[in-house]
């Protein structure tokens, strides 16, 4: 038994036990039953058959099946075994209620965990330290963390694994501050740390995003020769990288001997995160094996760096590499065609179930490529589903009402946002009310709008604000625009660009010279232009001065026709839509 490996040889040992009769006694059959039962090799099921052969199964055996279901990911079959060994009056270890709570926990049975906290008072368990630490994890789990306190709280010297399991009661909660007071006990009494608390301790900071406590518990797994195992160095890993540290991500990256999908997949995370595409692609064609995670990765990367097309065929290989895509697939996969303008390739109407990322990723597509009636279509069709908009909606909304120049349905949606949906106007929204503002030209009230803000205005803002001017020729205000956007950040060309425009639309070259010198002595490069286009489910993708295109001459004698037209037609804004009075407008909007 000890050197058996499959359920092949297992089978074997079995027949020759059944021939000379070892099988009849109560310890052979008990391992053989363990081995079916517990080992990653085994069958539940023989198990289970073998089982039903015991007249007199004992604890070990009970324990066995109740730990085995639950292994083989059938917690409530595991639960059945516990309330049988109830009714035959079987009596119990301390370990039937632990694996009894784990089956509980597996299947999210509050109340019948409760029923089995119960029982352990009734037979006088529940001073047995490891049924306690069974208590604690079940209902840390469950998110009841007032119980699980109690519980800890009660237990007259707990060990690693009392303090570990309510820690991370406190991270799964996504309460890292408190779980940080916890261990700040724990190191006062003489309980040491373990692995599975540093891991613990490592998630709570990757929360937190704080770098510095998360070096600190770095230096102090060192300091107490803590084994580096693959799951530690894994946590650590995770944890430079959400807090922004990949230099010493890929430190730990390049000593871990050993790496699975976790260490590779942190790593792209890590480089997408920090816009180093390239390096993120070199990590995902390295990786030995993938995963659908490692695959989302890399997929996630290109659509939050604005490269949809690079998301899209990589989603085209994924699905060649026969991998069924997840909501997390989807999701990034949605926000690239939006991105893209491939609304017809997004999936979206032969999705089963749509969450609130499928519906807002069509809605902002929709806005962003000028489909405002689409977009505002899409939006009450997501509310008619029972579905609640959050603020990435509103935002949705309001950008496709700007961009529609439809102000009267901002201007409800926008009124109507704490009263209707109990979000409050964030910076984006106010943004998106100042380009509509100024996208039908009326710049002092966008002005206005944008120094009567309760909140800090952003790059989002001010820029809405310029791009307004540089769309009305207003010099002044432009300036004013870029000088604040330039506080907020000098290493924007196209800052740079949209002033220099504005100033060379009226003919103000002494300004546009200067703007240009001002580029060139803080080495500011124009970033080139990209546009896309689908034409027959094609995406074409543009440079500026892009001429490697094969049809690019024709492309550009048509480009010049339709400039020649635009400036044949004198543009006037629908005057009904300015219903509203500048000051009513700001006022209202600001309060």
């Amino acid at each position: 038994m000890e050197s058996c490996n499959s359920m092949c040889e297992l089978k074997q040992i079995q027949a020759h036990m059944t021939r000379t009769g070892l099988i009849f006694h109560l310890f052979p059959v008990s391992r053989v039953l363990s081995f079916c039962a517990i080992a990653d090799t085994g069958n539940i099921h023989h198990a289970h058959l073998l089982f039903n052969q015991i007249s007199e199964p004992n604890v070990y055996i009970w324990n066995a099946m109740i730990r085995g279901y639950c292994k083989a990911q059938y917690p409530i079959m595991g639960f059945s075994f516990f309330r049988q060994m109830v009714q035959e009056c079987v009596e119990m270890d301390s370990r039937s209620f632990v694996f009894a709570l784990k089956a509980c926990q597996l299947f999210r049975g509050l109340e019948v965990g409760g029923s089995v906290h119960s029982r352990i008072w009734k037979v006088g368990f529940v001073s047995d330290l490891l049924v306690r630490n069974g208590l604690i994890g079940f209902y840390a789990d469950n998110a009841c963390l007032s119980y699980a306190r109690q519980v800890f709280d009660e237990i007259p010297e707990g060990d690693v694994v009392s303090w570990t399991a309510m820690i991370d009661g406190y991270v799964k909660k996504n309460m890292p501050d408190e779980a940080f007071g916890l261990f700040d006990l724990m190191l006062s009494s003489s309980v040491e740390p373990n692995e599975v608390t540093m891991i613990t301790l490592l998630s709570a900071c990757s929360q937190k995003g704080d770098l510095s406590l998360g070096k600190s518990i770095h230096e102090y797994v060192e300091k107490k020769n803590i084994k580096f195992s693959l799951n530690l160095m894994n946590a650590m890993l995770d944890m430079y990288v959400k807090c922004g540290c990949l230099i010493a991500a890929r430190e730990i990256f390049e000593k871990t001997d050993t790496r699975d999908v976790f260490s590779w997949t942190s790593m792209i995370h890590g480089y997408a995160k920090n816009g180093e595409l390239e390096l993120a692609r070199k990590c995902f064609d390295e990786m030995p094996n993938r995963n659908v995670v490692s695959w989302n990765a890399m997929i996630a990367g290109y659509s939050q760096n604005n490269q949809p097309k690079e998301a899209l065929d990589l989603f085209h290989d994924m699905e060649k590499a026969g991998l069924v895509p997840t909501e997390s697939t989807l999701a990034s996969v949605l926000s690239a065609c939006a991105q893209s303008g491939c609304l017809d390739l997004a999936l979206f109407n032969e999705l089963r179930e749509r969450d609130l990322v499928s519906w807002n990723s069509m809605i902002v597509g929709y806005a962003s490529h000028g489909h405002a009636e689409k977009a505002l279509t899409l939006f009450e069709k997501m509310r008619s589903m029972g579905f609640n908009p959050d603020d990435i909606t509103l935002v949705g909304v309001l950008s496709a009402c700007s961009h529609g120049g439809l102000v009267t349905q901002a201007w409800e949606y926008y009124s109507n946002m704490e009263r209707l949906f109990g979000l409050k106007p964030k910076v984006e929204h106010y943004s998106c009310m100042i380009d509509l503002l100024g996208r039908i030209g009326l710049l002092e009230a966008a002005y206005d709008l944008i120094t009567k803000m309760p909140l800090e205005p952003d790059e989002a803002a001010w820029g809405a604000l310029l791009n307004a001017c540089r769309m009305h020729g207003n010099v002044e205000l432009g300036k004013l625009a870029a000088d604040k956007l330039l506080h907020l950040n000098t290493e924007d060309s196209g800052i740079y660009v949209l002033l220099a425009s504005i100033c060379a639309n009226k003919g103000k070259w002494v300004d546009v010279r200067m703007v240009r010198s001002l580029m060139r002595e803080r080495g500011i490069k124009k970033t080139p232009g990209r546009s896309s286009i689908e034409v027959e489910g094609i995406v074409h993708e543009f440079l500026v001065a892009d001429d490697s295109h094969p049809q690019s001459k024709d492309m550009y004698k048509v480009l010049n026709e339709i400039i020649l037209l635009s400036k044949l037609e004198d543009y006037a804004p629908d005057t009904t839509q300015l219903m509203y009075l500048h000051e009513d407008i700001v006022d209202s909007i600001v309060h």
